[in-house]
């Protein structure tokens, strides 16, 4: 059976159960729309977190982002996991305690102001906004490629099958579809990756396999040979540092403490019964989330290994090691297709030459060889992870259960961030600010309809994305990193910090940090910063806009902090209610404010 229909088959059947399992879940009323009645097992709401954290950026992008940047991508891993573990300790049983719908809820409340709560909204739109451009841009690649379909109307297609079980069942039906979609990514993630872990190293462990010895009778451990081949080619070592030990650490910070603000997945902590229940589901999310993410860094590294292999079959500079054009692989011809790569053969010699052209040493060489430039012109990073399979030669359904995997994972993330703008315009903005007698009936229709917009908006942003999946997630993180977190943080465990001073530092850290983007990605309007400009040279002490959450979220704090002692303090009920949140001997009930 040929790869499209095994496709079609695979994908459609995961599709009809995702379908199924919201017409089973759906909503009835505005708990179970928000909150899925409060009442999912910690065990399945770990699993449906998972889901929920690991997006298109963990399952396509982020092994594309270890395959070309090596070590410095080892950041990702460190800061999502880390932040993780930040939310299970910090956040998560106390804001269960608290026991309110949402994120701009709780700062409403703490900070006693409805205006706390508008700005919370107004931040976690922009968050979720920019969240789930990367899922819409990932649903768009897996379907232009294996549905042979355009990159626009692969994102139309996966707008559609959101649109069903989003909107249809609130947070009841995507819990359980996203319990389905984990055991889906999980799956397509692992599967081919002991395929190519067992080709390359003999290995079925990949987790091993990194860290192995190759098959090729020359000894050599993996990760020796790729530092030599790409360092033949040009490239900095594989598992060289090449950015700065600054923006390394601010990249990891901002990845952590922005992890701890997501509001799409601090809302899953409310869906459990008891206080408890949010450190167990915690835990468990943990446990799913570490098969994805310690099995990454060997997908990546086995991706370019197997990249620079297809394209450089010999030593560097025979003229016999690169492959001849007409001769390049089903797989090369099918992606160039999709306009996610492509090549060019600017020496007209027939073959494809793919070295570093930006290093003076090797461009030198390369001249002496005939050579007029890098002729593998674009390898879109999002597709390693979906091609991978293709390269490394394995059977069609496996491929095919890839594509089915990276498109759970994008939908089961797009489909949390939908429904936190949904909550947080229905809930915390008609409900909370403009409408208060709004009745549940007209709330859920109104949360209803606020996807369905979120949803046409995340449309066309991911048709028209600013970088590559994992590149705009992070710059996400770094949004909620300035704003949330902050505002969180302080609200739990400071009875000083009051309302004006969590106004000030949300719009002091969101302002900041969306300045300091839009400055150097140049995305929209700002003259002279587009993003072909966009160099380390040009950043602030070499801090990227990735980074620089970590940066907007000490200033959120600085001036929580001053505003907060010059202004009054919170009133007396405000302070107590801090301590009770903090109180650990209500883990055992959940206590409704």
């Amino acid at each position: 059976m040929d790869l499209q229909t095994i496709t079609y088959i695979i994908v459609g059947a995961t599709f009809a159960l995702y379908i199924g399992i919201a017409i089973w879940a759906r909503a009835a009323s505005t708990g179970e729309f928000y909150v899925a009645g409060k009442g999912i097992h910690p065990v399945a709401n770990g699993m449906a977190t998972a889901a929920d954290w690991m997006s298109a950026a963990s399952f396509i992008s982020m092994a594309g982002l270890i395959a070309f940047q090596g070590y410095d991508a080892s950041v990702y891993l460190m800061g999502w996991t880390g932040g993780y573990v930040l939310l299970a300790l910090l956040l998560a049983p106390y804001l269960r305690k608290f026991g309110k719908f949402t994120v701009p809820q709780f700062i409403g409340d703490r900070y006693y102001s409805q205006t706390a709560r508008v700005v919370a909204v107004i931040c976690l739109i922009i968050i979720s906004v920019t969240y789930v451009i990367g899922q819409m841009r990932g649903v768009g690649v897996a379907f232009g490629r294996f549905l042979e379909v355009s990159f626009e109307v692969g994102v139309f297609v996966g707008m559609g099958i959101v649109f069903i079980y989003a909107v249809l069942g609130g947070m009841k039906g995507i819990t359980y579809t996203q319990i389905a979609q984990y055991v889906v990514l999980i799956f397509a993630y692992t599967v081919p990756a002991i395929f190519i872990s067992l080709q390359i190293t003999g290995n079925p462990l990949p987790q091993l396999g990194l860290g192995g010895t190759v098959t090729d009778g020359s000894g050599m451990y993996l990760l020796d040979k790729l530092d030599l081949i790409v360092q033949d080619l040009g490239f900095a070592a594989y598992t060289a540092q090449s950015s700065t030990t600054l923006n390394l650490f601010l990249l990891t910070m901002s990845l952590m403490i922005g992890t701890a603000g997501l509001p799409h997945v601090i809302i899953r902590f409310f869906t459990v019964p008891k206080v408890k229940d949010a450190r167990s589901s915690a835990g468990w999310a943990l446990v799913f989330i570490a098969i994805l993410y310690t099995t990454a860094p060997a997908v990546g590294a086995m991706a370019r290994l197997n990249l620079i292999e297809t394209v450089q079959t010999g030593p560097v500079g025979e003229q016999t090691a690169n492959v001849e054009i007409a001769q390049l692989p089903d797989w090369m011809v099918r992606w160039q297709a999709t306009g996610l790569l492509d090549w060019e053969d600017k020496n007209n010699d027939g073959r494809l030459q793919y070295y570093n052209d930006k290093n003076p040493e090797m461009v030198e060489k390369a001249q002496a060889w005939g050579w007029e430039g890098n002729e593998l012109t674009k390898v879109d990073r999002d597709i390693m992870v979906l091609a991978n399979p293709e390269i490394a030669g394995l059977p069609n359904w496996v491929i095919a259960l890839v594509v089915a995997g990276g498109l759970a994972a994008a939908l089961s993330t797009a489909a949390g961030l939908l429904l936190a703008i949904s909550s947080a315009i229905s809930h915390d903005l008609l409900k909370g600010v403009l409408m208060p007698k709004l009745s549940e009936k007209a709330e859920l229709l109104a949360g209803r309809i606020a996807m369905a917009g979120a949803i046409a908006l995340a449309g066309w942003l991911g048709i028209n994305p600013p970088g590559f999946a994992a590149e705009v997630v992070a710059l996400a993180f770094g949004l909620a990193a300035a704003s949330i977190f902050p505002a969180l943080m302080m609200g739990i465990f400071s009875k000083r910090a009051n309302s004006a001073g969590a106004i000030a530092g949300m719009i002091a850290g969101l302002i900041s940090t969306l300045v300091y983007i839009f400055w150097f990605k140049g995305w929209f309007f700002l003259p002279g910063t587009a993003m072909a400009e966009n160099i380390p040279a040009n950043w602030f002490l070499g801090i990227s806009p990735e980074a620089f959450g970590a940066v907007g979220a000490l200033v959120n704090f600085t001036v929580v902090i001053i505003v907060s002692k010059l202004t009054a303090p919170p009133p007396e009920h405000i302070q107590h209610l801090v301590e009770d949140i903090r109180v650990p001997g209500g883990a055992r009930q959940p206590i409704d404010h």
